[in-house]
């Protein structure tokens, strides 16, 4: 009865080992809601012109994941990075550290940083500065898109020629029956009328056409942005497509659920591939 018992006992404990061990923290899917691979999706990606990395900003498995994704690229393919978490006006004081010319604190001090720099983007900025790769500053700056958000479009046409350079080419596209769009309408209750999603608009276009304007023959574009801003093929993919057609986009969205071995209903056809991410995972911020 005691052999019995403890071959038992050594059975559970080994169960549950395996089973403690089969804990992951993310799934990757398909946009048609298939279980699929890190493999497959470095595949796609080497493919492709741009790559567009949609991200929770708080979240440390996706910003893990951006930098082990660029950093497997580099090993077969150069590089240009860009990010919505930098402002275009601030690409001078992002060329002067990458090259060395200016030191971090300098960088910190000179240019508008977001307060999860340090930890979560910082990490690809060092990468490009080491192989030498491009890093974009494609966002536009804020307080023009605030100037958007309160007054329209159309204040933007005030802006000086230098001013100008910093954002998408004026006038620019804009369909507010684009579903991202019209769901930012009802979030607001519609008391905010088209005005956020203008603004969001004025953000998308300006980092769509720093994209372009930073394309490479032979080089991938990587671009890490919330996952709103490429969301559904709209927002900079959207915007991509109509600057330049032809263009090959890859897009990954990020989605976080209780349960990641199974891709909510209501995620399916976000991107060609959807990141899953354990909804405990811990937040950088």
């Amino acid at each position: 009865m005691k052999k019995i018992n403890l071959s038992l006992c050594f059975f559970l404990v080994f169960q549950t080992i395996g089973w403690a061990q089969n804990k992951i923290a993310y799934q990757l899917f398909t946009k048609e809601g298939k279980k699929t691979t890190y493999k497959k999706l470095f595949k796609e990606a080497v493919t492709a012109d741009v790559v567009l990395f949609g991200e929770y900003h708080d979240n440390s498995v996706v910003h893990w994941l951006q930098l082990e994704l660029t950093k497997d690229l580099a090993e077969k393919m150069k590089l240009v990075l860009g990010a919505e978490m930098l402002e275009a006006d601030n690409q001078k004081q992002l060329n002067q550290y990458l090259k060395g010319e200016i030191t971090q604190k300098q960088f910190d001090s000179t240019a508008r940083l977001w307060k999860n720099y340090k930890t979560d983007y910082k990490p690809l900025v060092d990468f490009a500065k080491e192989k030498k790769f491009p890093f974009v500053a494609t966002n536009i700056p804020r307080r023009y898109a605030s100037m958007v958000f309160k007054n329209g479009l159309e204040e933007l046409e005030k802006l000086s020629a230098e001013e100008k350079n910093w954002i998408a080419p004026l006038p620019i596209l804009f369909d507010i029956n684009l579903p991202g769009y019209q769901n930012m309408m009802s979030m607001q209750g519609g008391h905010a009328g088209d005005k956020m999603p203008k603004a969001q608009a004025i953000k998308d276009a300006t980092m769509a056409h720093f994209i372009v304007q930073n394309l490479q023959l032979g080089t991938l574009f990587i671009h890490y942005n919330g996952t709103y801003h490429s969301d559904n093929f709209e927002g900079i993919n959207w915007y991509l497509k109509k600057y330049k057609p032809e263009l090959k986009i890859i897009t990954i969205a990020t989605v976080e659920q209780k349960d990641i071995a199974k891709l909510a209903k209501e995620e399916y056809n976000k991107a060609d591939f959807i990141l899953v991410i354990d909804e405990d995972v811990t937040k950088t911020y």
